[in-house]
């Protein structure tokens, strides 16, 4: 009987600590490694879009053909989107390596170069749908469908259970953990080096231990994030999927780092700007952020009226560390935030 009672209490305490976690992503899976215990999950079995998630499987698929990583690949015609019609830095007709193509496909999310792997895979594209199929199947993915190895296409379909499992297999791969945790890298493409950056803006940010990385953003899929972090000594997998803008899901990110290392969540404190005109953006100020890095999110298109995020380093917004300065130019007040000396 007390035994019940005890696991009773931990289910609830879990559930608790679980709900007082808010989320701007639709669905929210955080695996434990070591244990395999879910310490976090919102929506995990709700099918979405997945966009350039997809590209996990690709070079999955693509490493285990055992191809020449070496042997030259010609981006043609044929690996231009136009499905969403998206914009590439890879010339058609540029020549590369398919070492590097893999590499700017993961870590860039090159659609034209997730196209090219697939396109010019042992048997062609056929071959390469048939063999993401049987890795599907091998992994226990059951509610995934993958039609098209870019992630363009909305037909792309997976939940945050399934791609826990798929990022478990991509971190087995040493060739996969290696580029998608490369903050930058510069690709040869017919003679001429390119500097490419990684998608995910986290990669290579102070205080952030990643062993896996895989951002992806369609309009159906909205912004999705695969990471394998460690935290507090704590190795976690986390699947965050259908954020609304690019801050949600790195607050999310910030959200859960603080979870696993055990401290409170985070309780977002707007502090407006001292102005006689209203302020349309104000600075959201993550308190007791001890082990978060200063990331500012640029909010471009999709968030032109939502507040503009910064994670503090260690001391609350009471104390004054930060100072912000309203900039009125054409009636659209713009605030600079920057540290005192």
């Amino acid at each position: 009987m007390i035994k019940k009672l005890l696991v009773t209490l931990l289910m609830s305490m879990s559930a608790a600590a679980a709900m007082a976690v808010p989320f701007g992503s639709q669905s929210v899976l955080v695996i434990e490694d070591a244990t395999g215990k879910v310490l976090l999950e919102k929506n995990p079995n709700q099918v979405v879009s997945i966009a350039s998630l997809t590209k996990l499987m690709t070079a999955m698929v693509v490493l285990d053909a055992k191809q020449n990583m070496n042997e030259l690949i010609a981006i043609d015609e044929r690996d231009v989107d136009i499905v969403k019609h998206s914009t590439s830095r890879v010339p058609v007709g540029g020549v590369i390596s398919r070492q590097d193509v893999l590499t700017l496909a993961l870590m860039s999310s090159d659609n034209r170069a997730a196209a090219a792997l697939g396109r010019t895979y042992p048997g062609g594209v056929v071959a390469f749908k048939s063999a993401v199929r049987a890795k599907v199947a091998a992994l226990g993915m059951t509610q995934t469908v993958i039609e098209e190895p870019t992630g363009l296409s909305p037909n792309n379909k997976s939940t945050a259970s399934d791609l826990v499992k798929m990022a478990r297999a991509a971190s087995a791969y040493s060739e996969i953990t290696r580029i998608t945790t490369e903050s930058s890298d510069t690709i040869n493409i017919s003679g001429r080096e390119v500097e490419y950056r990684n998608t995910n803006r986290l990669v290579g940010a102070k205080g952030w231990e990643i062993g896996l990385s895989k951002t992806g953003y369609t309009e159906e899929a909205g912004r999705c994030l695969i990471m394998k972090i460690k935290s507090a000594g704590r190795n976690a997998t986390l699947v965050l999927l259908n954020a609304k803008a690019s801050s949600a899901r790195i607050v999310d990110a910030l959200s859960i780092r603080r979870f696993i290392a055990g401290d409170e969540a985070p309780a977002p404190v707007i502090a407006h700007a001292r102005t006689r005109q209203r302020v349309t953006q104000p600075v959201i100020v993550l308190a007791s952020a001890a082990r978060a890095p200063a990331i500012k999110t640029s909010l471009r298109s999709h968030a032109r009226h939502q507040p503009r995020v910064v994670a503090a380093a260690k001391t609350p917004p009471a104390k004054a560390r930060f100072a912000s300065r309203v900039k009125l130019k054409q009636n659209k007040p713009v605030i600079h935030v920057h540290r005192r000396a």
